[in-house]
């Protein structure tokens, strides 16, 4: 259990945002600032407002675009002083893991700002005589995350405007060629969730689980440069690299442990190693 546990803490390493600065919209804590990266905000002093309470967005911007516009202009600026980068791509912005999304804001910065980010991840299982099967992809070596590790079948962030199971529509079809029609047989699972302190920040990180019964004779083919090839593997090897080798990337260890649980291949007597794979409210 422990060398499963670990995977847990690992992701879990922040047990207090003691040293944090609150960061809010209007009356919405939205996220967490490192003193370090809200003093390379001081600088936009038109739309950002530090007070005892933290960082605030200035009170006179209303509405989402607004916001929007001026999360711009502070991812830039966090990305010039070594916080985070621009990466093109916006998430919404939430004050928690439900609710109204407040803005938009690039992904390259949603961990120098803490603000939550949310993904789907899929198991993809073939269900065969001698017990259940997962699709694996192994990412490709020049990813700058997890090169080369273990992945899902398809997993992916949710961008701004859409919904889970429309990312995993999308990501199905980008990332292994499955087609719509088989992707939205997908079965959410539920999720899994942690809050860990990272070089880039405070990453606050929801995965939306589904399961994906995989027919016989259908397998996934890379369709873009993230994963390099497919492999199918009994689900007790995947457990073995998941317990006993570091090849899996860091956040797919925690979906296969909620896997793992609910297919009855781990035993979880006290409930502990449930518990910890969602921190999140």
């Amino acid at each position: 259990m422990d060398r499963l546990a670990r995977h847990v803490d690992a992701l879990n390493n922040l047990p207090s945002p003691a040293g944090y600065l609150p960061f809010r919209i209007g009356a919405d804590q939205v996220g967490w600032l490192e003193p370090e990266a809200a003093r390379a905000l001081i600088v936009l002093h038109r739309s950002v407002h530090f007070g005892p309470e933290g960082v605030s967005l200035a009170a006179g911007l209303r509405g989402a675009a607004a916001r929007t516009a001026a999360l711009g202009e502070i991812a830039r600026t966090l990305a010039r002083s070594g916080f985070g980068r621009v990466r093109g791509e916006e998430f919404d912005v939430r004050a928690g893991t439900e609710g109204p999304v407040l803005a938009t804001v690039d992904r390259g910065v949603l961990p120098a700002l803490g603000v939550i980010s949310q993904g789907v991840h899929v198991n993809g299982i073939v269900r065969r005589a001698d017990g259940p099967h997962l699709w694996v992809g192994w990412r490709s070596k020049d990813k700058a995350v997890a090169p080369g590790q273990m992945d899902n079948i398809v997993a992916g962030g949710i961008p701004a405007g859409l919904t889970p199971e429309r990312c995993l529509v999308k990501e199905a079809e980008e990332e292994a060629s499955i087609p719509a029609a088989l992707a939205l047989t997908a079965r959410p699972v539920g999720r899994v969730s942690y809050v860990m302190r990272t070089e880039e920040g405070m990453r606050r990180d929801l995965l939306h689980l589904y399961d994906l019964e995989v027919p016989e004779g259908v397998v996934p083919v890379p369709n873009d440069d993230e994963v390099e090839r497919f492999e199918l593997l009994p689900l007790g090897r995947v457990l073995e690299a998941v317990r006993d080798t570091d090849a899996v990337k860091f956040n797919v260890n925690l979906v296969l442990i909620d896997l793992f649980l609910r297919e009855g291949l781990v035993e979880d007597r006290d409930g502990a190693l449930r518990a910890g794979l969602d921190q999140l409210a």
